[in-house]
């Protein structure tokens, strides 16, 4: 493929991708209205608003505090743990949920230039946190800090401002009692080639086990960049790796991909794109995407254990559970887990004790815990907490925890945006049949070098 082709390709379709993007920001709602979780998914309560919070009791000035949370599918569990939080304590925390295509960071970017900052706001790792350096309180001196190992602290001094609210992890989830009724362990999918075998056995007997396609995949790029340029592409980064090793990921910061094992990552992509459900993963939203594999549709979805709380909307009775996205030829036997993001307070809040006395709430109690682990399907970061998860793919996910078998996410620490604006295009492309593997594989590393090289 010659470079100037790949170049107007990709400029063409990153305009697009970007106005499509950029053009979200109606997926939050500072009303207090309360999302019908029961109604929607929670990728389509994200297009539509995400809220919270209960009656005026005042803040500490008066006036409610306000958090912007980046993971929607939780919105309708912190909005029960807002009014556990009112009730105890007479303040209000008000709720802003925000997720599918919404540009989360450009839309706090937006308050901040309005005056307009949330008193508490979400970090995905250190390409978002360059926007906030300077401006978060230090949370060294809350309880939770000194009960976990999780927490975001800033790299130049060492103070503790993120709190971490969940570990979470993911590979690709499994419909254990398909893969049961095809022969298949799902144990033994630790490498691309028992994948590809599996993969094919599920294809021969789609009739038999009443399958639409082998997976649940979606590369579209408006809305599910996050998906494809964030979470698959981070086994790239980190995965197989032992946690703590940036070798891949500060090759990657210098603009170049390990092209042996980009080559193997490509292939595994190739492989998903094959056996997907092409509608799905043409044109499909996270919804789209998640109905297909709830439903029974396919065995296979490349989503992590945050599904779990929209399971029972789908009447999910089948057992599942979360396998690596094994890529390579050696053996891979981790999943990828870490915090998926840290909420941090704003240094000019006239709230900064009522926010941090609601991350303690959260951290250090029970009913917080509960919250979170419990209803939310989330595995705590806390290591005094009692509470665990019943949900299965969470209960999954704890044991490789459990058994010291997780990499790091290592791609919440590019740079902010190169998922949206850069990388999703070309999963998208490679999908549709614009690139073929070479391309995709020149693609990614012209794209991931032009990116490294215009953010510096």
């Amino acid at each position: 493929m010659k470079k100037n082709y790949l170049k107007s390709l990709l400029a063409l379709g990153l305009s697009a991708s970007m106005l499509v993007a950029c053009g979200s920001t109606g997926g939050t709602n500072s009303s207090k209205a309360t999302t019908d979780s029961g109604a929607k998914s929670a990728a389509s309560a994200a297009s539509t608003a995400a809220s919270t919070a209960t009656s005026s009791a005042p803040a500490s000035n008066g006036e409610a505090v306000r958090l912007v949370n980046g993971k929607i599918e939780i919105d309708k569990q912190l909005q029960a743990a807002a009014k556990l939080f009112k009730e105890k304590t007479g303040h209000e925390v008000v709720i802003e949920s925000m997720g599918g295509g919404v540009d989360i960071q450009g839309q706090i970017k937006s308050y901040f230039a309005a005056d307009n900052m949330p008193d508490m706001f979400v970090i995905g790792g250190d390409g978002d946190y360059k926007n906030w350096e300077g401006k978060c309180a230090d949370l060294s001196d809350c309880k939770f800090a000194s009960d976990t190992d999780f927490g975001y602290k800033d790299k130049n001094d060492g103070t503790l401002v993120g709190f971490p609210y969940a570990v979470e992890g993911y590979g690709i989830t499994y419909n254990a009692d398909i893969l049961e009724k095809a022969g298949i362990d799902p144990a033994s999918l630790t490498s691309y080639d028992a994948f590809k075998a599996a993969f094919e056995k599920l294809d021969s007997m789609k009739a038999e086990l009443g399958l639409d396609a082998v997976a649940s995949v979606t590369a579209e790029s408006g809305q599910m960049f996050w998906s494809t340029g964030n979470h698959i592409l981070g086994y790239y980064y980190s995965g197989g790796l032992q946690r703590g090793d940036n070798s891949i990921l500060d090759k990657a910061l210098a603009g170049e991909f390990d092209k042996a094992r980009l080559a193997e990552f490509a292939d595994m992509v190739e492989l998903l794109f094959k056996y997907a459900d092409q509608q799905v993963l043409l044109s499909g939203t996270y919804d789209d995407q998640l109905a297909k594999w709830a439903q029974g549709k396919t065995a296979f979805i490349t989503q992590g254990n945050w599904v779990d709380p929209s399971l029972s909307q789908y009447n999910v009775s089948f057992k599942c559970g979360i396998a690596p996205l094994a890529f390579t030829k050696a053996d891979m036997q981790n999943v990828l887990a870490d915090c998926p993001s840290w909420w941090c307070v704003y240094k000019d809040s006239k709230n900064i004790q009522v926010c941090k006395d609601f991350l303690d709430f959260l951290a250090t109690t029970d009913e917080g815990q509960t919250v979170l682990v419990k209803d939310a399907g989330m595995i705590s970061p806390y290591k005094s907490s009692k509470i665990v998860p019943a949900a299965p793919l969470a209960t999954s996910l704890k044991t490789y925890v459990d058994a010291g078998k997780t990499s790091s996410w290592a791609w919440s620490n590019m740079p902010e945006g190169i998922a949206q604006n850069a990388f999703g295009l070309v999963f998208e492309s490679f999908a549709k049949g614009d690139l073929d593997k070479a391309g995709f594989v020149e693609a990614m590393q012209t794209t991931l070098a032009d990116y490294i090289a215009n953010n510096k």
